[in-house]
């Protein structure tokens, strides 16, 4: 099996040119046709993730985040980004980023996925771009029952295994309506507002950014990984679906920067 073989499964389902102006999904490192060896998925890569990969005989590496962001100019291992980069390139390891053409599907896409794990049916998107029913940012779904603010933030807390909840003040009204994104989700909320969803949980919201709540919504910051954390395993389930019998690894690493004291 070649890298194409992998990328295109991946890509059916969350294909490049959805994802938005500014990002970088795609093959990173490597070339199509290398031939595959096993496949290790992962948030996010690092020198760590590289080192694991070899250590399982992986020699493709698909994440979720792109580890080139912006443009390199040189590769002298001064970042980390460097140094991740100039070992995957050692090593002959690929490294493939399925980043916000992901997060804006409606179907088999990070927020479905975060939307299955906090208990959320009756799906929508959130904010659809023109002209199209099932592509777009966020999600709006309902819990089967309505929980009580504190109730509703413990069960973000267990379900996503979170280390604290950042949260706007309580407005004494139970939680039904819910809308969510995966990562920083901030432009959203005025949406999530206008959509009358009772909370917005999503992730790296700023000081004065939760100021915008206005007393109309509970906006509940759960932290980036926490809020993409099951997209691995989304993605090693699409790609076992089509290969079920290949060598498949979810990383054994918490690749979470995040530390909580």
């Amino acid at each position: 099996m070649r890298v194409r073989d992998v990328t295109d499964v991946l890509e059916a389902i969350a294909p490049l040119h959805l994802q938005e102006a500014y990002d970088n999904a795609g093959l990173i490192v490597g070339h199509p046709d290398q031939e595959v060896s096993a496949v290790l998925f992962c948030l996010d890569s690092t020198e760590a993730i590289v080192a694991e990969a070899v250590q399982k005989g992986c020699n493709l590496i698909v994440a979720h985040h792109p580890i080139v962001f912006r443009g390199l100019k040189r590769l002298n291992g001064h970042s980390y980004v460097e140094r991740t980069v100039m070992e995957a390139i050692r090593r002959n390891v690929a490294i493939y980023a399925i980043h916000t053409n992901l997060d804006n599907v409606l179907r088999q896409g990070v927020n479905a996925q975060l939307a299955k794990h906090i208990g959320l049916r009756n799906l929508q998107i959130l904010a659809l771009r023109p002209s199209s029913t099932d592509v777009g940012a966020g999600l709006l779904g309902e819990l089967p029952n309505g929980m009580s603010e504190a109730e509703f933030l413990r069960h973000l807390k267990n379900a996503l295994q979170a280390g604290c909840i950042r949260h706007t003040a309580w407005l004494g009204k139970p939680i039904r309506r819910v809308a969510i994104c995966g990562g920083a989700g901030s432009f959203l909320l005025p949406q999530a507002i206008a959509q009358g969803a009772d909370a917005f949980v999503s992730a790296d919201f700023k000081y004065h950014e939760f100021f915008d709540a206005d007393g109309r919504i509970l906006v509940a910051d759960v932290g980036h990984y926490e809020s993409e954390q099951f997209t691995m395993e989304l993605l090693r389930d699409i790609v076992q679906e089509k290969f079920p019998t290949f060598a498949l690894h979810l990383t054994a690493l918490r690749t979470n920067p995040v530390f909580y004291f």
